[in-house]
């Protein structure tokens, strides 16, 4: 079982604030993969790019930017595929 896993199904808080994936969240259990898991987020709560700055201690500028970086080498990516 992989760590998010057994986070997520003991309702245990991580500990291993070395993780990639780890987030000061204590409602997504310190993880970012829990926090995004869709399941766990309801329609009226849907993350905002503030949200997801707040979490990584960045502006939603930074985010954004991340975001269209993210963006444009997916779509490079799959262009490959035509």
């Amino acid at each position: 079982m992989k760590c998010f896993e057994y986070n997520n199904n003991s309702k245990n808080n991580c500990s291993k604030s070395t993780c990639r994936y780890w987030i000061n969240e204590k409602k997504y259990h310190n993880c970012c993969l829990i926090a995004s898991n869709n399941e766990n987020i309801k329609n009226e709560e849907k993350f905002t790019l503030q949200d997801i700055g707040n979490m990584f201690k960045v502006t939603r500028m930074r985010i954004c930017q991340i975001e269209k970086i993210a963006i444009k080498k997916l779509k490079d990516r799959f262009s490959n595929f035509e």
